[in-house]
């Protein structure tokens, strides 16, 4: 019961990063899915891996909720909550297939390999990739903030 839970905060939390229209809501939604992964992580016995989600999760959400603010336009309309709850109806509703067809909480993803080692030793090459991608936005974003401030 509990990783339908976390599934449905998760696709519900992602729903609202990615449609809500104020910078500041959307980065602490984002911030949920963030913690929703790696507590999914951690409950499927891969320690590392929530951990390593965790610290990569917080380290964006500072450049991100930072350059949001320098760069983003500031709204003078606050968003509707009607618009709020409609996002979250929708993220509950793409989470039907969560509740009713159960996220597994098996520990084994083959018959022998557990989590852990399945993101650490078969997709290691995917998290460091994710890891250059999030040094790569870093870096662009310093970049702009420089030349902004430059001028």
């Amino acid at each position: 019961m509990i990783f339908e839970i976390l599934a449905i905060g998760l696709i519900v939390s992602s729903v609202l990063a990615l449609f809500l229209d104020e910078v500041v809501y959307s980065v602490a939604a984002l911030s949920g899915t963030f913690l929703f992964t790696a507590l999914l992580y951690y409950l499927n016995g891969a320690t590392s891996a929530a951990i390593f989600q965790f610290a990569v999760g917080i380290g964006t959400l500072a450049i991100l909720f930072l350059s949001g603010e320098v760069l983003g336009e500031q709204f003078q309309k606050k968003t509707s909550p009607a618009k709020i709850g409609g996002l979250i109806g929708a993220g509950i509703l793409l989470s039907l297939p969560a509740i009713f067809l159960s996220v597994s909480d098996q520990t084994n993803i083959g018959s022998d390999v557990e989590i852990g080692e399945a993101l650490w030793n078969i997709r290691g090459l995917d998290v460091l990739l994710q890891a250059l991608v999030i040094l790569t936005i870093a870096l662009g974003i310093g970049i702009v903030l420089h030349e902004r401030r430059k001028k």
